[in-house]
């Protein structure tokens, strides 16, 4: 049996499944797995094409996103914002009366 690297990339065919994807990572609340998330979705839409609209390099992309590395919050969100991604915040506290 030949085993081969798991590349998420090749699924995130679609904007509902990018949308599943990253709303599971988020859910689970891994840092590292969320920055390795954006660099799956980048390179699912083009790692050439987000590295030219943001003005970073493509290798120190590749790099950036691989969830070995602790990139910028300013690169994260620049690639974020390439990717067309928004991110919205809802809350889930208990009104408690007194």
């Amino acid at each position: 049996m030949k085993l081969t690297h798991f590349d998420m990339s090749k699924y995130l065919d679609s904007n509902e499944a990018i949308e599943e994807y990253l709303n599971q990572v988020l859910e689970d609340g891994d840092n590292t797995e969320f920055i390795r998330a954006i660099g799956y979705i980048a390179k699912a839409k083009g790692m050439s094409a987000i590295a030219k609209d943001t003005g970073l390099g493509r290798e120190s992309l590749y790099k950036a996103f691989n969830g070995d590395a602790n990139p910028r919050f300013d690169t994260v969100m620049k690639v974020i914002k390439s990717l067309g991604i928004k991110l919205y915040t809802q809350t889930h506290v208990k009104k408690v009366a007194v």
